[in-house]
């Protein structure tokens, strides 16, 4: 795989060393099937229109609601995905997924009330209806991950120092959406990949939170205020100065948040030595 090397000629003049390559961003398998349930609300909303009042704001609501499903429903996936990226991870504080199969059968019952068939059909078309939503994208994460054993309070001190420097991250790749420029949506999503090898390393030593917190928090929300700051100006000026300079900023936070993640997992392999050579000289004391 590529690396990224500075040097005389590269952005911040080479004092940058060899990067590792950033983790990929957590993929969200099967996103699609979230756009077809956004399009089955159209089956309510068209035939809305051609009737009356009360089939209409009926139609209307059931087309909302599966609409709200599959938001909820996507929004889910992306949060089960981002769970399942993670070592250390808190369970979402609301079930997204959970929510949708819920909206999906709330909008099928409506449906069963513009037929007018009774109360006992809208009840079925509910179940089944949700049950059908949760057959295809399942539940979501109903149990925090990797906290087994570990002190809670530290262990949760890191989930939300992370959780944190994620909406860090997301506001950046937000804000740079609107500098217009693929080239820098890009470069701002490297950065973000090299933020999470940190994010990781912590998540593996949660010890290691305090000597990284300011980069989780004051570093990152520096970068994202700058980002901000950056995109409104780029978006209006395409001043090159200031891109180059955004660019370099970048550079050097990269390389300072490369640099610590390597430090973290140096002094982990210390600590690794250190433990393992005090357990053979306790051994050898028991023979």
């Amino acid at each position: 795989m590529a690396e990224r090397f500075g040097g005389k000629y590269s952005p911040g003049g080479g004092s940058a060393g060899p990067v590792a390559t950033p983790p990929a961003a957590p993929k969200v398998a099967g996103k699609w099937r979230t756009t077809v349930l956004f399009l089955t609300a159209f089956l309510f909303l068209f035939p809305a229109f051609g009737d009356g009042p009360r089939e209409m704001l009926l139609g209307l609501l059931a087309g909302g609601l599966i609409v709200l499903a599959a938001w909820l429903t996507r929004e889910g996936m992306v949060a089960e995905a981002a769970f399942n990226a993670r070592k250390l991870a808190r369970r979402p504080a609301f079930p997204r997924k959970a929510a949708g199969a819920v909206a999906t059968g709330a909008a099928l019952a409506v449906g069963g009330v513009i037929a007018d068939q009774g109360l006992v059909y809208p009840v079925l078309y509910a179940l089944v209806g949700g049950g059908l939503h949760l057959g295809a994208f399942g539940l979501d994460p109903m149990a925090d991950k990797g906290m087994e054993g570990i002190d809670a309070f530290q262990t949760g001190r890191v989930a939300k120092a992370v959780e944190e420097g994620e909406a860090h991250l997301g506001a950046m790749q937000d804000a740079i959406l609107r500098a217009k420029d693929r080239s820098l949506e890009r470069r701002v999503a490297q950065f973000a990949g090299v933020a999470r090898g940190l994010f990781r390393t912590i998540e593996g030593d949660p010890g290691d939170l305090t000597a990284a917190r300011k980069y989780l928090s004051v570093y990152l929300m520096g970068a994202r205020d700058a980002t901000v700051k950056f995109a409104d100006h780029y978006a209006q000026t395409r001043d090159a100065g200031a891109r180059a300079d955004y660019e370099t900023l970048l550079t050097d936070l990269e390389t300072t948040f490369a640099q610590k993640t390597t430090a973290f997992l140096s002094n982990n392999r210390t600590d690794l030595d250190v433990e393992i050579a005090v357990l053979r000289d306790r051994l050898k004391l028991d023979h």
